[in-house]
């Protein structure tokens, strides 16, 4: 018991000092500790006009709400009342990796090593799924740890999904990639619908969650807006992201609305008046 109240502790501090790390990072990305913005560092191969999925700059404002949930996620895991909780067990190291693999993402960025920035956001996506699973499998127990957690990892997987193909994109060009002689305006529109997809997915296997779809349309938006109005202009990947925001918000909430139909069937036993069918 007293092992078990130890590891416990341990993983409680770690991701605590990976939150820290993490919003270091944070702001040394942002240039506001003395590191280079990010659309700067790597020659500039991350700016917005860099490739046509590349989404416009205000969208980066995300990570500032990304930061207050994992700083309010190390808090909440903090609690002593979560200390031995199952579900902080299983979400703790993952997020707290996550955390730390973000913080070396920027450093990479930073160093202008930008095909280890792709295998570290690579990696990086692949353990908040691994964290989106684990909260579909062990539910909230209140609606503040919903929020908390649940939101927390929803938007970051829903911006990481989009800064992922983004990234690799970003790679591509920079290592003067031709498309293969496909031109910019379809692989954009491609890549927008391959988000998308994608997001749909999430939907899908979350029952309709929220957060992984607010934070991907809020990207899909952002590409559009930077294809219409910036440096880099394509109306086909323009038009291409906002049907696929569309699309991928019109499928979550029909979804969500048939998963809560399905929720109050079982609850109730019967079935719902035909009016809600």
């Amino acid at each position: 018991m007293e092992s078990s109240a130890k590891k416990d502790i341990t993983r409680q501090i770690v991701v605590i000092v990976s939150a820290l790390i993490a919003v270091f990072g944070g702001f040394y990305g942002s240039g506001a500790a003395g590191g280079t913005q990010i659309a700067d560092a790597a020659g500039g191969a991350l700016q917005e006009d860099s490739t046509t999925i590349a989404p416009g700059g205000p969208a980066f404002a995300i990570w500032s709400v990304i930061y207050l949930g994992l700083i309010a996620f190390a808090i909440w895991q903090a609690l002593p009342a979560q200390r031995s909780d199952r579900r902080q067990r299983a979400l703790g190291y993952p997020i707290a990796a996550t955390m730390l693999l973000n913080a070396a993402w920027i450093a990479s960025v930073q160093a202008g090593i930008i095909w280890l920035s792709v295998v570290i956001i690579a990696v990086l996506l692949a353990v908040l799924v691994w964290a989106f699973l684990v909260t579909l499998r062990l539910r909230p127990h209140s609606i503040i740890e919903s929020i908390v957690v649940d939101g927390t990892i929803g938007l970051y997987l829903g911006w990481v999904t989009i800064a992922t193909v983004a990234n690799i994109a970003a790679a591509l060009a920079a290592s003067g990639f031709d498309g293969l002689g496909i031109s910019a305006d379809v692989w954009g529109s491609i890549l927008a619908i391959a988000a998308g997809i994608i997001g749909i997915g999430y939907a899908v296997r979350g029952a309709g969650r929220l957060a992984p779809t607010a934070a991907l349309c809020w990207a899909l938006s952002w590409v559009a807006f930077a294809r219409l109005t910036g440096d880099l202009i394509s109306t086909p990947t323009a038009i291409s992201a906002i049907v696929s925001a569309s699309v991928l918000l019109i499928a979550t909430l029909a979804i969500r609305l048939r998963s809560t139909r399905s929720s109050r069937f079982a609850t109730t036993g019967s079935p719902l008046p035909s009016r809600n069918r």
